[in-house]
């Protein structure tokens, strides 16, 4: 029998929010367009991009020529997961309970485990 690689899965992990739009927006590009070929996403949020993880935020989120921020981060959510970082959400008083639906917060260790599976690709924004 004939042994297949495991698939393959993206992990994306944001570390500017509105601070460096860029910067973000490319994050959230990535992992929206692969989430929408069907790979694999989680979605990580560090920084100052947590803050697009609460209502409104990502609506708000403008940068010229980019796909709305809003948009992309319900298609990540739609097909794969996403993860405030817990320090970065404590520094700034965020609970769960301030987030968009579906989204958790999650310490290194989940990130680390994350990114050890065999056959995921990691990239840092």
């Amino acid at each position: 029998m004939d042994a297949s690689p495991p698939p393959l899965r993206l992990v994306v992990k944001a570390t500017a929010g509105a601070d460096a739009p860029e910067r973000c927006s490319q994050a959230f590009t990535v992992a929206a367009t692969a989430a929408g070929s069907g790979v694999p996403v989680s979605l990580w949020l560090t920084g100052d991009s947590v803050w697009l993880a609460t209502p409104g935020r990502a609506a708000a989120f403008e940068l010229p020529y980019s796909a709305p921020l809003d948009q992309l981060l319900e298609t990540v959510l739609a097909a794969g997961s996403v993860t405030v970082c817990t320090q970065c959400a404590k520094r700034r008083d965020v609970t769960e309970s301030d987030l968009v639906s579906g989204v958790r917060i999650g310490g290194a260790t989940s990130f680390v485990e994350e990114i050890l599976q065999p056959g995921t690709q990691a990239l840092v924004y």
